[in-house]
């Protein structure tokens, strides 16, 4: 880490990065500036003490000289070497009054259903644990107590742990913490029986024959389901699907979980597609053509369907698995079926590849039952 002797002129010539960094001082150790990426800039100290690390904002270098704020932080330091706990301004340093700082610059990049779901977990496993704790004093030992109290729930502890981590790389660039302090790092998540599901063969013929015998009573659920199956896509790409976003036999998805992405259609898909009748914007209209149908409509027809086919396990996202599992049946690369699926990290999509080596076994039997004597 940079070490100089802080002057005024240095601190109002240094200039953000992507990234918030630190600029120590050489005269007085655990003395030090740190500039985000927004151009804020700010006082600290940051030392050890009965082996815990303590850091501790002293002001906007915007209302502090350097001469100021190396004088308070002297008198921070001793305190701290003899025990004593500097007041602190409890807006700016508790985990609450940080998360929500966070939560509205995220308004700008997390989705609005991501940004609900998250509040929630925010709101029943964050703040009951830590609401009332100084941000820059919540160590991995806190975190992993955390974590282990919410055992009983693991979906919610997974989920709940990246937002906790978020709001702690927050606070970090806000000078909050130390750099590269993240408590959340390195803390595995709870291992957890697979939900996917994917379809056989007869699986899939019981749910076709299902499928032509509800198309006459449900045309646009049984539509629907049947472009799930043949595009791997997810039920709120195609629910919200407009007429637009269908052009030159693809579909130019502009607002999908992973952001915008072009799906490539087969002929089957495209043959559902323009069978469909087009009566105003959307490609499945509610009543009032206004906005497109609820989730609440198809899913109330996916039950029907799936009892007639006696698939009562099945759920709707398992016709997103069983695309996948086809695609790599026929020889497609997992790296493709990603791209195919829309998934925005390769790590998503390695959950496909023990269905690889379920093709790999039944190729070698295969071979076997050939070649064996």
């Amino acid at each position: 880490m940079a070490r100089t002797n802080l002057t005024d002129a240095r601190i109002a010539a240094l200039v953000p990065r992507k990234t918030a960094y630190d600029l120590r001082d050489g005269t007085l150790r655990g003395f030090g500036v740190r500039v985000t990426p927004s151009g804020g800039k700010r006082f600290f100290v940051h030392c050890q003490h009965e082996g815990k690390r303590v850091w501790k904002v002293i002001g906007d270098t915007s209302a502090l000289d350097v001469r100021e704020a190396r004088s308070l932080a002297a008198g921070m330091l001793a305190a701290i070497r003899r025990g004593e706990t500097a007041p602190r301004d409890p807006s700016e340093t508790l985990l609450e009054a940080v998360a929500e700082t966070v939560f509205r610059r995220y308004e700008r990049v997390w989705k609005p259903r991501t940004l609900q779901v998250n509040r929630s977990y925010l709101r029943n496993q964050i703040l009951p644990h830590f609401a009332g704790r100084p941000i820059a004093e919540i160590d991995g030992a806190d975190v992993r107590g955390w974590f282990a109290s919410l055992a009983a729930t693991p979906v919610s502890a997974d989920r709940s742990m990246p937002v906790l981590s978020v709001i702690m790389r927050e606070a970090e660039a806000m000078g909050l913490r130390p750099e590269g302090s993240n408590p959340c790092r390195g803390i595995r998540r709870y291992r957890r029986k697979g939900r996917e599901r994917f379809l056989s063969d007869d699986e899939l013929r019981r749910l076709s024959a299902c499928l032509a015998a509800h198309a006459g009573e449900r045309p646009l659920q049984v539509a629907l389901i049947r472009l799930l199956l043949l595009t791997g896509c997810r039920k709120g790409e195609i629910l919200t699907l407009r007429w637009s976003d269908y052009r030159e036999g693809h579909l130019f998805l502009r607002d999908g979980k992973a952001g915008p992405r072009t799906v490539w259609l087969s002929g089957p898909a495209r043959n559902v597609l323009d069978g469909l009748e087009r009566t105003g914007g959307w490609v499945f209209p509610s009543a009032s053509e206004r906005r497109p149908r609820s989730g609440a409509w198809l899913h109330d027809a996916w039950l029907r369907i799936r009892a007639d086919a006696g698939l009562d396990d099945v759920r709707l996202h398992d016709l997103r698995h069983t695309h996948a599992s086809i695609a790599l049946k026929r020889g497609e690369t997992v790296l493709a079926i990603g791209r195919m699926l829309g998934h925005r990290s390769a790590e998503t999509t390695l959950k496909y590849t023990h269905l690889a080596d379920a093709v790999v076994v039944e190729a070698a039997e295969t071979m076997d039952r050939v070649l064996g004597s």
